[in-house]
């Protein structure tokens, strides 16, 4: 059975996969920042900084609203591991269709929180993209985030560079992709504010057709070009 799922790769590593996946990622983050109390659903690196500052400044309640986004995106991480080892060998139903699953439903039900509970819906979305961010981390092979951007300008940066030097055409279409990924994800926040107007706390519920898409997609089954360790 493992020999066969080794076999094949999911369109998970797709170009079109990923695209749907940095809209939605986009959106979560507008969406986390503009309407839930400035709150990074993605970026953690900001929740972090942000957290180090109101401790320092004694902001003990301020800071647990940075605390719990980075906790619940850890056990999101945590959680797709979890599901990735209980379903790794099933062929019909792939176990990142089940972490999307999770993920929609979490997003769907965000919606219906009320902005006094604000903590409570940043830490569900975030451990949401946590699950996203661990669930799906290559675009044909190469490694990627769906969910936040600095690694993605890193790397474009630095294929567009090794294409001046080495002139190798991999590395001039995997810097296309990086930009094309991080121009994806500000198009995610922009479709995020515009919403946003219309729906207030509601639109979040948006970001979980992307996802859906997604989900949809995965059940093609497509043959692996190279060995991969990991689908």
């Amino acid at each position: 059975m493992e020999n066969v799922i080794n076999s094949r790769r999911q369109i998970s590593e797709s170009l079109i996969v990923a695209v749907f996946l940095t809209l939605s990622g986009g959106f979560m983050d507008a969406y986390s920042y503009l309407v839930r109390d400035h709150v990074f659903a993605n970026a953690q690196t900001g929740n972090l900084l942000l957290l180090g500052i109101n401790l320092s400044t004694g902001n003990f309640s301020v800071a647990t609203h940075y605390l719990f986004p980075i906790l619940a995106f850890a056990l999101g991480i945590a959680l797709s591991e979890v599901i990735r080892h209980s379903f790794k060998n099933k062929v019909h139903f792939h176990w990142r269709q089940m972490t999307l699953l999770i993920e929609i439903v979490i997003l769907i039900g965000v919606a219906f929180i009320p902005k006094s509970e604000n903590l409570i819906a940043n830490s569900l979305i975030s451990f949401a993209c946590g699950e996203q961010v661990e669930s799906f981390r290559k675009v044909n092979g190469t490694g990627i985030a769906t969910t936040m951007c600095i690694g993605n300008l890193r790397s474009a940066t630095q294929s567009f560079c090794d294409y001046s030097f080495t002139k190798s055409k991999k590395s001039l279409n995997e810097g296309f992709i990086y930009f094309l990924i991080v121009l994806i994800f500000v198009i995610g926040a922009v479709i995020a504010y515009y919403f946003i107007q219309w729906l207030d706390v509601k639109a979040i519920m948006i970001s979980s057709i992307p996802l859906i898409i997604s989900f949809i997609l995965l059940f093609d089954y497509r043959k692996l070009p190279t060995n991969s360790s990991k689908i």
